[in-house]
């Protein structure tokens, strides 16, 4: 399927069932939400990544304004819902502030998942939880995650997540995050034993001396 939607570029990586909250300020994007929200339209966020905005992006609702300011301003919640290509960017629309994109849709696989990988995968997100001290509650159950969910919380750089939002199939995003997380796992690690090594300079130690000649 090949459509126009409304756009609004931002640095930023939306998964689709993700949450973002936004502050609109700019008369454009305030034009662009209202008539999304009254009509209960979608708009897309193309992310705009090294200055330029990319190909990829997340169609995303307006779940709630949550609150409107004298000036106009809002303060909402959005959803994410499907991934989208831009085929040609609209910068200009008859009578309207903001800009659009026509967009199509390729097929995604997101329910179809390797469960073993999975597992793996959400351990290897947790070990790195455990040693960074962070404690995370994705609200669903594990036999019901996918990739999506824990993205934001595997240590991608912007960049990698840009990466795994033009991933198509589950599996190949699972992968995407194994390989990840089994390159940076051992180096926070190994920076936890320095930390460790670090901190025990200085203090009295009881160690036992070693006798030559026994």
């Amino acid at each position: 399927m090949t459509n126009f939607v409304p756009i609004f570029p931002l640095s930023v990586v939306v998964f689709p069932g993700e949450t973002l909250n936004l502050h609109i300020f700019e008369p454009r994007y305030k034009e662009l939400v209202k008539e999304c929200f009254t009509g209960r339209k979608s708009f897309g966020i193309p992310t705009v990544i090294n200055g330029k905005v990319g190909e990829t992006g997340t169609l995303v609702e307006v779940a709630e304004i949550v609150k409107e300011y004298e000036n106009g301003e809002m303060d909402i919640i959005t959803r994410g819902t499907i991934v989208f290509r831009i085929l040609e960017i609209i910068k200009t629309v008859p009578d309207k502030l903001y800009s659009g994109a026509i967009v199509n849709y390729p097929h995604n696989t997101r329910e179809y998942s390797k469960k073993d990988l999975m597992q793996l995968v959400l351990k290897a997100v947790r070990e790195l939880h455990r040693v960074l001290n962070i404690s995370k509650d994705f609200k669903k159950p594990d036999s019901e995650l996918n990739t999506y969910d824990i993205a934001h919380h595997a240590g991608l750089s912007f960049e990698e997540e840009y990466e795994l939002l033009g991933l198509f199939r589950e599996e190949q995003r699972q992968e995407y995050l194994k390989r990840h997380l089994g390159k940076v796992l051992p180096v926070i690690m190994e920076m936890e034993v320095l930390k460790e090594r670090v901190k025990l300079n200085g203090h009295f130690k009881n160690l036992s001396s070693f006798r030559l000649g026994e």
